[in-house]
């Protein structure tokens, strides 16, 4: 039994057990790629919520963020909190 597996694999339940990081994530599978301003309107939240959120996700190792020009497109880069997501949402992507 390899306990380090576990462990990152609770630690990424742990991060993705809010309902706002869940959906975030979610809608990044979905849509492959967007920016802060883009969830923001989805979810209508204030921006510095989601922002707080987001920084939760970039330090799990969940997301990560692309400049482009003046704004960050984010993406998942995780290739298990990909997996979960498409377990839950079949047919997300």
């Amino acid at each position: 039994m390899d306990a380090s597996r576990f462990n990152r694999t609770a630690d990424i339940l742990k991060v993705l057990g809010h309902p706002v990081r869940l959906c975030i994530v979610h809608g990044l599978v979905k849509q492959e790629t967007c920016n802060v301003s883009y969830i923001q309107s989805c979810l209508n939240i204030p921006q510095s919520t989601v922002s707080q959120h987001m920084s939760k996700l970039k330090s799990a190792g969940i997301i990560e963020g692309t400049r482009k020009g003046l704004e960050i497109v984010y993406r998942v880069v995780d290739e298990d909190a990909f997996k979960i997501i498409e377990t839950l949402y079949p047919g997300c992507k």
